[in-house]
């Protein structure tokens, strides 16, 4: 394998100081009163034998990487893709780059992507963080690192945060299916301590109550295997018979909720009425066309990217920190019209 040219083999190549080199390549060398001669010979020889500076080297002598680190629960969750992308965009455009990585919600794993983020010198962090790494995130900021929370937070933590209202979105929801005459409406959801989901319980229940019905909370253990999940979700309708309406509290339940629904014969909104959280593309092509809350992506990018730069560029590293919180819109489709 070719080694790769440092500074320093450039130096005893050209018969130049490496602190020369350095003022070169780093853009001080008129700064520093080196010749034009000095500097041409120099650029040329970088450009013949194609060398590129070390960026974990110029991050150590700059204090910046211009990279931002990015944890989801999944990357190749729709809703999580699409914020992603949308956030690398943005980021790029103001001269960062992104690292993703997935987090699967799992406490240890997320220790390790800190910990690994910290190594590359990243400037910043956005995350959707799972409980437990409250004093991850107080250390990155005792050391002055910005951190920017979306879909949910950590109570405990003061910091940044962008997410949707979750109590209201899920009451709108449920009163909207208790308006189309369903009278034994489930909400069918991960089992989560997490803020956003507790407050998608909580919106359900006041929906339930201000109808006068009996609610029926299903709350299905996670797992990466959809079959796990299919199969919680069998035994949940084999045993909930009259549930005539179900509020999915994501697109991944949803999901699988329809392929156990299409399983059993059970024809929508005839047999069971369906509305979930997290609008997506498979909702719209899906007979008939799923019921769903849909998150406003771009405005929850927007501003989660606009809040994380503020802090890099140093405009409000010491201001308090902002809850944002933003509207959803229910977008009504065939799944949860009640039969004329």
């Amino acid at each position: 394998m070719r080694k790769k040219l440092s500074i320093v083999d450039i130096a005893n190549a050209l018969n130049v100081s490496k602190t020369t080199i350095s003022f070169i390549l780093n853009g001080h060398a008129q700064d520093k009163r080196i010749s034009a001669e000095v500097i041409e010979k120099v650029m040329k020889y970088v450009a013949e034998v194609g060398y590129k500076p070390s960026s974990l080297a110029k991050s150590l002598r700059t204090g910046k990487s211009n990279t931002i680190g990015l944890m989801v629960e999944d990357i190749s969750n729709p809703f999580f893709a699409s914020i992603a992308r949308l956030i690398e965009d943005r980021a790029y455009k103001n001269g960062y780059k992104i690292i993703y990585c997935s987090t699967d919600n799992d406490t240890n794993k997320t220790r390790d992507l800190i910990s690994m983020f910290r190594d590359r010198h990243v400037d910043g962090y956005i995350m959707a963080p799972p409980e437990g790494i409250e004093e991850d995130i107080e250390s990155l900021k005792n050391d002055g690192m910005p951190v920017v929370l979306f879909d949910r937070h950590l109570p405990k933590v003061k910091t940044d945060y962008v997410e949707i209202d979750n109590l209201f979105s899920a009451y709108n929801a449920t009163r909207h299916l208790a308006e189309q005459g369903f009278v034994n409406i489930a909400f069918v959801t991960f089992l989560s301590p997490q803020t956003q989901m507790v407050d998608r319980v909580k919106g359900y229940h006041e929906a339930i109550k201000n109808s006068k019905l009996n609610g029926i909370v299903e709350e299905v253990v996670f797992s990466q295997d959809d079959e796990l999940i299919m199969q919680a979700l069998r035994d949940f309708l084999k045993k909930h018979t009259s549930v005539d309406a179900i509020l999915f509290g994501n697109n991944h339940i949803a999901t699988c909720g329809l392929k156990v629904m299409r399983e059993f014969g059970l024809k929508l909104p005839g047999d069971i009425a369906v509305a979930s959280f997290d609008d997506h593309d498979v909702f719209k092509l899906h007979t008939p066309p799923v019921t769903a809350i849909a998150q406003p992506v771009e405005d929850i990018a927007d501003n989660v990217i606009t809040v994380l730069l503020a802090k890099l560029n140093g405009g409000s590293s010491a201001a308090k920190p902002q809850s944002i919180i933003l509207k959803t819109d229910l977008k009504i489709r065939d799944s949860s019209k009640k039969s004329s």
